[in-house]
């Protein structure tokens, strides 16, 4: 594994450094640029960048006037308030007409750590791809990172892209034969016995299980899903068909995301036992944020446990 970033350090720059491409971009930023790394852009091009105070509300609708008026904007705070606090208005106002917006949402997740449950938004995959029109990406390391900026540059439509806070190992440049397209899942490593589908900062623990799990004789393939709607249904099921079991993996409540959209599809085209890993119903909590992590038991040690459970119900 090569550089270690956080995936808003690496977000921050990747705009900054492409912005000259694209002369219509405009950042709003809720008094938060220096969390969620839009001050790269600020700094690099102040004359397009807006700090719209604390009023998420307010920002996403002045986002979709400008989208209206030919404007690309990309509107950034938390993840909790961009997709709590202003749901309303990015339902009605962004997806509903299918405005070019960019919804970025920085510190994902339990790995907020010491802000705790208020700020540790572990709602936001159920929430965005609850609306229609909206694509929701959630990108494992750096390098990714930077390719899905580049991608949703160029994609017109409304988006919602998740930012983590903690800095991570960087793993898919690493990967041979490794290629990133929205809407589409990628193949980190192939396995015969069960299929791990993580997206975010769980893809690192994913990997790291396959690879303990590999030195016990079990196969497991490991799938980025770093788009999570539209959900790549191409590549699961040919892991369903030809592994015959799914774990998946995310830092989010399992109601509603990334363990839920795969069950919901399998259930459908290809009934195959399926273990969600993620939050449980409930809230975060206050910590450390590789205490948080381990409390809930987001780790590889926990994939690995959902690993065995998932072979057990295996026929």
């Amino acid at each position: 594994m090569s550089e270690k970033i956080a995936t808003r350090v690496a977000y921050g720059k990747a705009l900054a450094e492409l912005a000259d491409q694209y002369p219509d971009l405009v950042v709003l930023d809720a008094d938060l640029s220096g969390s969620t790394q839009s001050a790269f852009f600020a700094k690099a091009h102040p004359e397009r960048f807006y700090n719209m105070g604390i009023a998420e509300a307010n920002m996403t609708g002045v986002a979709a006037g400008l989208a209206t008026c030919g404007k690309m904007p990309y509107t950034h705070t938390f993840a909790m308030f961009a997709t709590g606090r202003a749901y309303e208005q990015v339902r009605n106002s962004v997806a509903y007409p299918r405005l070019n917006v960019k919804i970025v949402g920085s510190h994902g997740g339990l790995s907020v750590g010491e802000d705790g449950a208020t700020h540790q938004c572990i709602e936001d995959y159920a929430l965005m791809r609850t609306i229609p029109n909206m694509m929701v990406v959630s990108p494992c390391d750096g390098p990714e990172m930077r390719l899905a900026v580049k991608a949703l540059l160029d994609y017109d439509g409304p988006a919602y892209l998740r930012l983590g806070r903690l800095a991570v190992d960087s793993i898919t440049d690493e990967v041979p034969g490794y290629s990133f397209q929205l809407g589409k899942g990628s193949l980190l490593r192939d396995g015969t016995d069960v299929t791990v589908i993580a997206t975010g900062m769980m893809v690192q623990m994913a990997y790291a299980a396959a690879e303990e799990l590999a030195e016990e004789g079990i196969s497991v393939r490991v799938i980025d899903m770093h788009t999570i709607k539209p959900l790549d249904g191409e590549i699961v099921l040919k892991a369903a068909l030809e592994t015959r079991c799914i774990v998946t993996s995310e830092e989010h409540t399992v109601l509603n995301g990334l363990g839920s959209a795969v069950a919901e599809f399998l259930a459908e085209h290809c009934p195959v036992p399926v273990v969600r890993h993620g939050v449980n119903d409930e809230f975060g909590r206050s910590g450390a944020a590789k205490a948080v992590l381990e409390a809930y038991g987001l780790t590889t040690e926990g994939i690995i446990e959902k690993v065995r459970q998932a072979l057990k119900l295996k026929k």
